[in-house]
């Protein structure tokens, strides 16, 4: 390693460190102090360190609110996952494996579902009409169609990997279209999978204007719409927020630490095949 390759890999890692070590920092020092040292705002050592306090609080905070936020938004990030997986696995294999006049069309639709920003007001409307307004399922069916056309791209071009012949040898073996699918393709799609399990789940779980829009109501929170529990127009309690900001940020972040190399693995997996 030369001396230009060294210095470069010293820069990028003290940038890293400032961008995503720095601020992780500064949330835990904010989050365990007390209510009048956190409203100083400053980024200094914590005098006295109130962890169990604050996390006691901030739980029991509005009849234990977090922990019927934290029960929602994993019902509908698993839900959603779930049938993005099923769904965006199944339309990419029709698009890779059935060509047809019809597939220029629905590619195009992929496509603008991935340019077009959705619309909110119709969307409630929509929601409204099929009486899922303010309900989790309709919560779920609007990730599905927000991540949809991602989760079709991203299955469609690893699915070009995979030979066809595999489809051929289950078919003269007698096995129906949606027992190849789920017995012999299904199954050799779990680096993207994990992939999109990662990506997906992590943005699903740390939506907030979704949630804002289209789930209202106290019974329907997520863990997003907890931080507004410390938060007003008069007061706010800084030490709480921030420890309720680091109670949601951590499950994404041990997600992300234990499927990293999956992640790698499966995006190097997909490169060497294509």
């Amino acid at each position: 390693m030369t001396r230009r390759q060294r210095l470069i890999g010293l820069v990028s890692l003290i940038v890293a460190t400032v961008v995503f070590i720095v601020p992780f920092v500064f949330i835990l020092f904010m989050a365990v102090k007390s209510k009048s040292e956190a409203a100083l705002f400053t980024f200094t050592w914590p005098t006295e360190w109130f962890f169990v306090e604050n996390l006691i609080e901030v739980v029991k905070a509005r009849n234990y609110m977090l922990l019927l936020a934290y029960f929602n938004s994993t019902v509908i990030t698993v839900g959603a996952v779930a049938l993005l997986i099923v769904f965006g696995a199944m339309v990419g294999y029709i698009l890779q494996r059935r060509p047809s006049g019809w597939n220029k069309v629905i590619y195009a639709c992929v496509l603008m579902g991935l340019m077009v920003p959705p619309a909110v007001v119709p969307t409630i409307w929509v929601l409204q009409g099929l009486n899922l307004f303010k309900t989790l399922t309709g919560m779920v069916l609007i990730h599905v169609a927000y991540g949809l056309a991602f989760s079709v791209l991203l299955y469609r071009s690893f699915i070009g990997t995979i030979p066809r012949e595999l489809d051929e040898a289950a078919r003269i073996d007698g096995a129906k279209p949606l027992q190849i699918f789920f017995k012999v393709i299904l199954p050799l799609l779990k680096p993207v999978t994990v992939t999109l399990i990662v990506v997906q789940s992590i943005a699903i779980f740390n939506d907030f204007t979704n949630a804002l829009y289209y789930l209202p109501g106290k019974e329907n929170v997520t863990v997003q719409l907890t931080l507004f529990n410390f938060q007003s127009q008069f007061r706010s309690q800084f030490n709480l927020l921030f420890m309720n900001i680091l109670l949601v940020t951590i499950p994404p972040l041990l997600v992300f630490i234990f499927f990293n190399r999956q992640i790698v693995a499966g995006m190097t997996s997909g490169a060497v095949k294509g």
